[in-house]
C-alpha cells in the first residue's frame, strides 16, 4: 500500500511540476510571437488526464503494484525527460508554434512524429495495469486515443501552416 501512495505522489508531483513549466514555456513562445491551435479541445485534454491520475488516487491508493509494470512505467518517464529535454523551452501542454523556427529532428523526434504522445498513450495504459485495474486502462486508452485523433490532426495542421511560413521566407 506504501508504495502505491509514493508513486502516485510522484505522479501527482511531476505532472503539477509539468504544467508549470509548460505554462512557463508557453508564455516566453507567445512573447516571441508564437501561436496556439486547438485550444478549444485543450480542457478536454486536461480534464482526461486529471481524471485518470484523480481515479488512481481512488482505485490504487491501497492496491499492490506490479514491480514489472512499474519499472516498464519508470523507462516511460525517462522516455519523458528525454522529450522535454529535446524540446527545452518549445516544451508545452498545448500546440504551440513559433513562426520561422525550424522543426525539431533530433532525440526522439529522429524515430517518432509524436513521441511524447507514444509516452502518454503508454502511461495511461501501464499505471493502471501495474494497479491491476485492466478495465480502467482499457477505458482511459479508448479515451486518450479519441483525443489523440483530434490532437495529432490540429498539430499537424498547425506544424503545416508553420512550415509553409519558414518556406515562404
Amino acid at each position: 500500500m506504501m508504495l502505491s501512495i509514493v508513486v502516485l505522489a510522484l505522479i501527482t508531483a511531476q505532472r503539477i511540476g509539468e504544467l508549470f513549466l509548460a505554462e512557463h514555456n508557453t508564455r516566453r513562445l507567445r512573447a516571441q510571437g508564437a501561436l496556439e491551435t486547438g485550444a478549444n479541445h485543450y480542457i478536454f485534454i486536461v480534464l482526461l488526464h486529471g481524471a485518470w491520475l484523480l481515479g488512481l488516487w481512488v482505485l490504487a491508493w491501497d492496491r499492490p503494484i506490479a514491480l514489472s509494470l512499474l519499472a516498464v512505467f519508470v523507462l516511460l518517464q525517462a522516455a519523458r525527460v528525454w522529450v522535454i529535454a529535446t524540446l527545452g523551452p518549445r516544451w508545452t501542454t498545448r500546440i504551440i508554434t513559433l513562426p520561422g523556427a525550424p522543426l525539431v529532428t533530433k532525440g526522439p523526434y529522429r524515430f517518432v512524429s509524436h513521441p511524447n504522445y507514444v509516452v502518454v498513450a503508454l502511461e495511461i495504459a501501464i499505471l493502471p495495469l501495474a494497479f491491476g485495474l485492466i478495465g480502467y486502462a482499457i477505458v482511459f486508452t479508448l479515451l486518450n486515443a479519441a483525443m489523440m485523433w483530434v490532437r495529432i490532426r490540429s498539430e499537424a495542421a498547425a506544424l503545416s501552416a508553420a512550415t509553409a511560413t519558414r518556406n515562404l521566407t
